[in-house]
């Protein structure tokens, strides 16, 4: 049975994360992840206007945004498609609050590796059938 290719995008600025993320999404199945990659808010918006995604990851922490108020922008822009909100802050307040506004899920970069990473994915997918 073939697998169902996943279309993400992915809104991160750091490179370092950025490849990091990328290198999870390899391990935990290289063949089912397409990741299409910005590093600003404004040019993810104008992306998912032009193409379809089956998820957002997205940092909230940007060039051009900046805190709940990234999540907002994107919500609104894509309020279909499931976003996990990828952070540096380890604040449960600010998770719980994240996922009470509609992410998914809310991810500690420090903390990630490819299973966790996959199991959100997998969970983000599944809530949006």
């Amino acid at each position: 049975m073939k697998k169902q290719i996943i279309k993400i995008l992915l809104i991160e600025d750091n490179p370092g994360d950025t490849k990091s993320i990328i290198e999870m999404l390899k391990d935990a199945d290289d063949n089912r992840y397409e990741v299409v990659h910005t590093t600003r808010l404004d040019d993810g918006i104008k992306i998912i206007v032009r193409d379809d995604f089956d998820l957002i990851l997205l940092d909230l922490g940007l060039p051009d945004s900046e805190g709940m108020g990234t999540f907002n922008i994107m919500k609104y822009n894509a309020p279909d498609i499931p976003i996990i909100v990828l952070t540096g802050l380890k604040e449960d307040i600010f998770a719980v609050s994240t996922v009470g506004r509609g992410a998914q899920d809310y991810l500690v970069k420090d903390e990630i590796d490819s299973k966790l990473l996959a199991t959100s994915i997998d969970n983000a997918m599944n809530s949006k059938k």
